[in-house]
């Protein structure tokens, strides 16, 4: 018989003489039998051919979910999937140990003192389905969530230790997702969160409960400021509460930065003049990351009234800091490129909520273009909804952050976004207010009265009936 490659099946715990387990190395199964790596600790007192009971449980290592002080707990939330015959509760005592104190094998200077303060703890471990007599004779694998406990006190309030800790390694031990995390109130203090969020946007715009439209110019890129500046009027002007760069666009040697501020701003006020109504202009920064705040006080010391972000090619914590500095006093946009790489395999990554919604609104994004089910981007109805709950419900200090689902939207997606998520949201276009028959004016003003419609509590085709821009748009992109 060939025997199989042996994978990791559990750390392995040593009782000795003092009734005290000892941690002593790994165990791995070849599928016939055990084999433990790593060394034994030798308690004083106990010699070498001491007899040792081996146990596979490791009390130190588990919590209740209801028996510790989750005050001083960060509580990691994962999806697990193994192998029919591989053991959970050995494999998510190894993910404890791993994330936190200890390593693939023992080593000497990893105390119990040090593992009961500092270890990870599994806190809950649940099947689905939950087998309880037997698995079907076909079973080819076991799917599990998994709690895990880890000690604030090891990670700081940094997001870049927090990932290392909680989906570092973890990330390629197998099929393992992070689905959520619980932050105590204790760790999200040391956060600020939005400095605007909804409320503060709400404000700057003197627009107190509608939800707002927001505009991404299109064409992408490959036009130079005194060109994008008409696309930004048209916008504004039709109705736009809010436009921003494209993604791929910070700045090029044929579109410079500030030149496209002034530009773009000298548009806003004109508008404003238009319409009575201010326009804030999200201006792209991403860039070198040493530069970064040098490039945000540039613009807007140049007139910017909103800052965008790349926020994950950029890094969360560059995006934090930004948020945090006090010298910046304009809303931060971040935007959802690269996520995809973040969340898409359901069995691996990071949950979409997580990426495009807790994180992001714990380092201070004040609004965030994130991805809904419209033919462009790929994300299921469920996904979308969840996000905005964890940019909208209440977080103790931390303010809310906006919404802005997008992707392919037109005038017809207007009711279904505000039913799912309410009016604290902003409707978001770029091809369906430039690409408008009657041009981005007429474009912009299409989905206004398609916001109207759905506060009037009017039908689209209804209020489609007296509004030429609407009907348009309606006859344009006809479902």
């Amino acid at each position: 018989m060939n025997k199989q490659k042996p994978r990791l099946a559990g750390p392995c715990f040593v009782r000795d003489g003092n009734n005290q387990y000892r941690y002593c190395g790994i165990i791995l199964t070849n599928g016939l039998e055990m084999i433990l790596t790593g060394f034994f600790y030798r308690p004083s007192g106990v010699g070498v051919n001491h007899k040792s009971e081996v146990s596979m449980f490791y009390r130190s290592l588990h919590f209740l979910p209801d028996g510790f002080d989750r005050n001083d707990y960060i509580v990691a939330l994962y999806f697990i999937e193994l192998a029919p015959d591989e053991d959970i509760i050995k494999f998510s005592q190894t993910l404890a140990v791993d994330m936190s104190t200890g390593t693939w094998t023992a080593v000497a200077g990893e105390t119990e003192e040090m593992r009961q303060k500092y270890a990870g703890k599994v806190v809950g471990m649940y099947e689905v389905p939950n087998y309880e007599f037997e698995l079907p004779q076909d079973q080819a694998c076991r799917r599990y969530v998994v709690s895990i406990a880890l000690p604030f006190e090891n990670i700081g309030a940094e997001i870049p230790m927090l990932l290392t800790t909680i989906i570092g390694n973890t990330s390629v031990m197998g099929r393992i997702k992070l689905l959520d995390i619980e932050f105590p109130l204790q760790y999200l203090k040391q956060f600020q969160g939005p400095k605007f969020g909804i409320e503060g946007i709400r404000k700057l715009l003197d627009v107190p409960e509608r939800p707002l439209l927001n505009n991404m110019i299109k064409p992408c890129t490959g036009f130079a400021p005194k060109v994008g500046a008409g696309f930004f009027y048209e916008a504004a002007a039709g109705g736009g509460d809010i436009i921003k760069d494209d993604e791929l666009l910070s700045e090029t040697a044929y579109n410079n930065r500030v030149e496209r501020i002034e530009k773009y701003m000298a548009m806003e006020a004109k508008a404003y003049q238009a319409k009575g109504e201010r326009t804030l202009y999200c201006v792209n920064i991403t860039g070198r990351a040493e530069t970064l705040k040098e490039r945000a006080l540039q613009a807007i010391q140049a007139g910017a009234n909103s800052l965008m972000i790349n926020y994950l090619t950029q890094g969360l914590s560059s995006f934090r800091a930004i948020a945090e500095d006090r010298d910046i006093d304009v809303p931060l946009l971040a935007h959802l490129d690269f996520s995809g790489v973040w969340y898409a395999n359901p069995w691996g990554g990071v949950a979409s909520h997580l990426v495009l919604g807790k994180l992001a609104r714990l380092i201070g994004a004040d609004m965030i273009v994130y991805p809904i089910e419209s033919g462009k981007y790929r994300i299921l109805d469920e996904r979308y909804r969840q996000i905005a709950f964890d940019l909208i419900l209440d977080w103790h200090h931390i303010k809310k952050t906006l919404p802005i689902p997008s992707g392919g939207v037109t005038p017809y997606q207007v009711p279904k976004i505000i039913d799912d998520i309410g009016f604290d949201c902003a409707l978001s276009a770029g091809g369906g207010i430039h690409g408008h028959p009657m041009g981005a004016q007429a474009g912009a003003r299409a989905f206004r009265q398609a916001i109207d419609a759905v506060v009037s509590k009017t039908a689209l085709l209804q209020y489609a009936k007296d509004h030429q821009e609407l009907k348009a748009a309606l006859d344009y992109w006809r479902r």
